[in-house]
């Protein structure tokens, strides 16, 4: 049974005493307050971005959390973490909580506090009746990949399952659909093939659109751990921090590595650098990519992307001389109006090269969100719980058998995207939209379009952290909720690691966990029977086994989370027959060593795993394949009016997405920029009158706003970069949308600078 509400506000209080207060101060980076001496320690996972650190924290003699450091013995980041990880525990303290649900009174106009059965009737009622009066699709959500995996499961299969409603997404579409789609269509399932031993083990790392150094630091530090000496390549038209580490910047004009990855391909075909036997024997369409690619002359190449010719020479020596060469992207690539297309020309470069399935190699994408990849297999939006597919009939059967649902309960198809259901507000077949644990009135594209869209709902509720964030501010119900460190549950990293979250921090006031306020959604709904076995996280990660059974995905050889814990974590597929082997292993080596072994010495079988060793990919032929179309123009390119290729991108180390969280750490407050800065070429700041420190309006067709110039060679001629972390920076950019993938093209868009 669902316990009654008093029962989760009492549970959610853990070991902490009622008069436990914790402050800000509290929280400082390597201090224990002398009034909180530390009792004992307990692991977690990090629950920022997607590489998956696991933080040691400290506790005080109730259990409570008072301090952290990085775990020295965790495979993923070795006892180091970056500012965002040091400062994890602080934003629970923040004094803008969200303590009590909220409901905007009518007369008023005002957020009032109310009690949960309050909120809870609010909810059903407004919903219930939309659905009544417009349609049982009339409805629908917004997610995120900031929550547990356990948490995604029970919310997509509360909404679609339960509720009876079919459009929902999460936030994961503005950062890795892109990665999901191409792998999907080329490999025949979302599967990153790479391990982070892999960073350590290449003679070559191309990073394509990807600035580890700020977006992912403790990835960057194993790429420094590497000891072959490698060739450093990065791809990208702005000077980046990873850039100027780099033994090769190549510079290309924005939004052309399409046509570079193409000439790439022409140029190592030409080279008779490809694996001729490995692409016979493993992948399909390779012909129809080789005379494609015939067009794509190193002097059609040049010319297109800005590259000189003896640059392209250079890079396609690394590749093809290189024993162990990775490819890695991120956003520069996912975030982009052909974006699919492109991450699958990297997967063409190492399939044809054979630099998949091996250490050192991979066409790796690296995750955004600490668990976009949990909401990709398990938020039940675009794929049904698993990975499986809606529309396949023995799909929904096999899964509605593990859930005790009549396939017909299950629908048959995708609903829409995140974009789309925007558009579906705009034309009022959407009426009320539940958003959890993301900031879309800050975060979207084309942020003013998107605030009158949401503007537009007949209701709109809001679960966070936060009651002050952009989106919560228009919300007509605000549900409070626990954050990291306040919840226990799983996260799954970019190297497909499943790592455990540990509940070491009392929320506040009435707040709740999302799964238990998903629980009682489904109480007041009048569905929870369907829930029952869902009675916990840990409870409803034995289902998730059964359904990853039999799957790429399969995970099902976990024990429990224990398991997870004192393994250092385990990449998926881990299936009941790799599970035994491994405990063969393991026992053999506490025989050979008997005395207590760390996480780090215990079996690599557990701890590494990269995908494709055995050439198979997850098609029904066993083969991956080549998948390309023709370039397409930038949607919006710069013209007389607008003369400027807007870029954006991570700014710092020290700041995540709209900075809900990290703007709450003093520390990371004094290692960030606290105000929008616009990086502009010296050449251009000095016709446009511009000196470093001026201020500056940067306007587009959709909006303008205002920053420091910064005058700085890391952009080229044209084009200027600003930090996306900003509310004002949406105000610009473009609504162009990948067509496979949905993803919107963050990247790139035409605006006007002037002196202000």
């Amino acid at each position: 049974m669902i316990p009654p509400l008093d029962e989760l506000l009492h549970a959610r209080s853990g070991p902490m005493t009622a008069d436990m207060v914790l402050h800000p101060a509290d929280f400082g980076l390597g201090r224990v307050p002398a009034r909180l001496k530390p009792a004992a320690t307990t692991n977690s996972v990090c629950g920022f971005c997607s590489t998956g650190c696991s933080l040691t924290i400290h506790l005080n003699a109730n259990g409570e959390a008072i301090n952290l450091s990085a775990n020295r013995d965790y495979p993923v980041n070795l006892g180091m973490a970056c500012p965002k990880g040091w400062e994890a525990l602080t934003p629970l303290a923040a004094p803008d909580r969200a303590t009590t649900p909220l409901l905007r009174v009518k007369k008023s106009g005002a957020l009032a506090p109310v009690s949960w059965k309050r909120a809870l009737a609010a909810f059903t009622e407004h919903f219930k009746r939309t659905q009544r009066d417009h349609g049982p699709h009339s409805i629908a959500f917004l997610s995120t990949g900031q929550i547990v995996m356990e948490e995604m499961a029970l919310l997509g299969a509360l909404f679609k399952f339960g509720m009876g409603a079919l459009h929902c997404d999460s936030n994961t579409r503005q950062c890795m659909a892109t990665s999901h789609v191409a792998y999907k269509q080329s490999f025949g399932f979302d599967a990153p093939p790479y391990t982070y031993a892999d960073f350590e083990e290449s003679d070559a790392l191309i990073f394509i659109g990807a600035n580890p150094c700020i977006a992912h630091p403790i990835m960057w530090q194993r790429v420094m751990m590497n000891k072959r000496k490698p060739e450093i390549v990065v791809v990208d038209p702005r000077a980046t921090e990873t850039a100027q580490a780099a033994t090769l910047h190549v510079v290309l004009r924005p939004k052309s590595d399409l046509t570079l990855l193409y000439g790439l391909a022409h140029l190592l075909i030409a080279r008779g650098a490809v694996k001729k036997d490995f692409i016979a024997a493993h992948t399909t369409n390779y012909d129809a990519f080789a005379a494609f690619v015939a067009t794509f002359t190193p002097q059609h190449t040049a010319a297109e992307t800005g590259v000189p010719v003896a640059t392209l020479h250079r890079l396609v020596e690394i590749i093809a001389t290189r024993e162990h060469v990775s490819f890695w992207w991120t956003m520069g690539v996912n975030q982009s109006h052909e974006a699919t297309r492109t991450a699958q020309a990297i997967i063409n470069l190492a399939l044809m090269t054979g630099h998949i399935g091996r250490p050192g190699t991979g066409a790796n994408s690296i995750t955004g969100q600490c668990n976009a990849m949990g909401s990709r297999l398990f938020g039940n939006a675009t794929s049904l719980l698993g990975g499986y597919d809606f529309a396949k009939p023995e799909h929904r059967e096999h899964v509605g058998k593990i859930l005790g649902l009549a396939p017909a309960q299950i629908p048959d198809h995708n609903g829409y995207a995140y974009d789309q259901i925007l558009d579906a507000i705009d034309r009022g077949e959407i009426r009320a939209l539940w958003v959890i644990a993301t900031n879309p009135a800050h975060s979207w594209i084309n942020q003013t379009r998107a605030k009158e869209i949401l503007g537009k709902l007949d209701f709109l509720v809001v679960q966070d952290m936060y009651a002050t964030t952009e989106t919560a501010r228009m919300a007509d119900l605000v549900l409070p909720a626990a954050g990291w460190g306040e919840k226990e549950g799983i996260l799954i990293n970019s190297e497909r690691r499943l790592g455990l979250v540990k509940k070491v921090a009392r929320a506040p006031g009435q707040a709740l966990s999302d799964f238990a306020i998903f629980q009682l959604v489904a109480e007041a709904w009048g569905c929870g029977e369907l829930f029952r076995a869902w009675s916990s996280p840990e409870a409803t990660f034995q289902i998730l086994k059964q359904l990853s059974a039999g799957q790429p995905c399969d995970f099902s050889g976990i024990r429990d989370y224990a398991h997870i814990e004192t393994s250092g974590g385990i990449q998926w597929p881990f299936n009941a027959a790799e599970a035994a082997v491994c405990s063969m292993e393991d026992e053999r080596c506490q025989m050979e060593r008997p005395e207590p072994s760390s996480i780090t010495h215990r079996n690599s079988s557990i701890q590494q795993r990269r995908l494709f060793a055995d050439g198979k990919f997850f098609h029904a032929d066993g083969r991956a394949k080549f998948l390309f179309d023709p370039p397409r123009p930038m949607p919006e390119p710069p013209d007389t009016e607008y003369p400027f290729i807007l870029l954006t991108g991570r700014g710092s180390s020290s700041q995540w997405h709209t900075g809900s969280r990290t703007d709450k750490s003093a520390v990371l407050r004094k290692l960030a920029p606290t105000v929008l800065t616009v990086e502009i070429h010296p050449d251009d700041a000095e016709r446009l009158g511009l000196s470093a420190g001026d201020r500056a309006t940067i306007r587009s067709r959709r909006g303008e706003a205002e920053a420091i110039a910064v005058v700085t060679a890391t952009v080229q001629r044209g084009q200027i970069f600003l930090p996306m972390h900003f509310e004002a920076v949406n105000r610009l950019t473009f609504p162009s949308f990948d067509p496979h993938s949905r993803q919107p093209s963050y990247k790139a868009c035409a605006v006007a600078v002037a002196k202000r």
